[in-house]
């Protein structure tokens, strides 16, 4: 999108954001531009409450494309070079590559990857990588038919999905990343198919303990598997050994097969919090800028922006919010004796 007179581009010697309370730096946007989906998994968006007849987002609430290439320029301008487009599901947003396109054109911008459940991926990944995107990123958690239709609330597409983990490979986008919810007694037993179906494909497999994302999950500790157990049960079969993260705020611990036939990663918010290194904020689909994945509460931006606000007081709003950003839900997860819980912007709202 070339500038108008009204909204040139910020130039990268524009200051910086300031670090946040705790001197963590902003460094990564995760950007929803979809607040629906077309599964209904039990931790995320379960049936019972996002039914047919809940009202998500209309087109006009949510940001045009123009106005999320706007935003998202700002962030760049304040030190943000990671974006993820993330929902709901992004690709059930009509149009999507062109919004790829815009964003990958922005300087600063050094990695522009997406998240999906990879039902529509197949269709999608050609012209998503021809149009600057450079990692895709799905969700998956079993391999096995039935255990898959009960995690996506229903949704009968195992083969669309690992087709499209097959089309974004052909792509380019690599490494494609593969994130799996391990839950136990649900899917805790077949972990281990996960990582021997990709071992050597060049796919990295990241295991992510069950969070209290949200407020509609009915989310249970029982049903936590710390990453470490995941870990060693792996580890009997295919040796790893560790490998070294690759930037600051890198949330899963990476390792290799001792054999070279690829890496895993796991992610342990529960057992192993990561706040003190997290530098991501977030934008959901209708504008409002989130400093956490378990925020309460958050900036709105489209507003000034919609009333005609200049790029120097949406700056303004940026840099004020991320300095007095204090975020560390997942090192206080336990709430003292008789304390009010509060109230979780939903996952699907802001993206994972």
């Amino acid at each position: 999108m070339e500038a108008d007179a009204d909204h040139p581009p910020i130039p990268l010697s524009a200051p910086q954001a300031a670090p946040d309370a705790h001197g963590r730096p902003l460094a990564d946007l995760r950007i929803s531009v979809m607040d629906r989906c077309n599964f209904r998994c039990p931790y995320c968006m379960p049936r019972a409450t996002f039914g047919d007849h809940y009202r998500f987002l209309a087109t006009a609430e949510r940001l045009s494309f123009e106005e999320i290439t706007r935003i998202a320029r700002l962030f760049a301008a304040q030190g943000v070079s990671k974006m993820r487009l993330t929902g709901g599901e992004p690709l059930l947003r009509s149009g999507l590559a062109d919004l790829v396109g815009e964003l990958s054109a922005i300087d600063g911008v050094a990695d522009l990857a997406l998240t999906t459940n990879g039902v529509l991926l197949a269709q999608h990944a050609a012209e998503l990588a021809a149009h600057g995107l450079r990692r895709v990123t799905v969700s998956l958690d079993t391999l096995d038919h039935e255990t898959f239709r009960r995690m996506s609330g229903g949704f009968d597409g195992l083969e669309r999905v690992l087709d499209g983990i097959r089309a974004a490979q052909e792509a380019g986008l690599d490494p494609v990343k593969v994130n799996a919810v391990i839950q136990r007694g649900i899917n805790d037993g077949q972990a281990l198919g996960l990582a021997r179906h990709f071992r050597g494909s060049g796919v990295v497999v990241r295991f992510i303990e069950y969070m209290d994302v949200g407020n509609r999950n009915d989310w249970n500790p029982a049903l936590v598997v710390p990453s470490q157990e995941l870990r060693d049960a792996i580890a009997k079969d295919f040796p790893l050994r560790p490998v070294a993260g690759a930037y600051r705020g890198e949330v899963a611990e990476r390792y290799a097969y001792q054999d070279g036939a690829g890496e895993i990663g796991f992610v342990s918010s529960v057992s192993q919090p990561f706040c003190g290194d997290c530098t991501r904020a977030r934008l959901s689909s209708d504008g409002i800028f989130y400093t956490c994945l378990f925020a309460t509460r958050g900036t709105d931006l489209r507003t000034p922006l919609r009333a005609g606000a200049g790029d120097e007081e949406l700056l303004g709003l940026i840099r004020s919010t991320w300095r007095r950003r204090e975020d560390r839900y997942s090192e206080l997860r336990r709430l003292p004796a008789g304390a009010v819980k509060p109230r979780k912007i939903e996952m699907y709202y802001i993206g994972g």
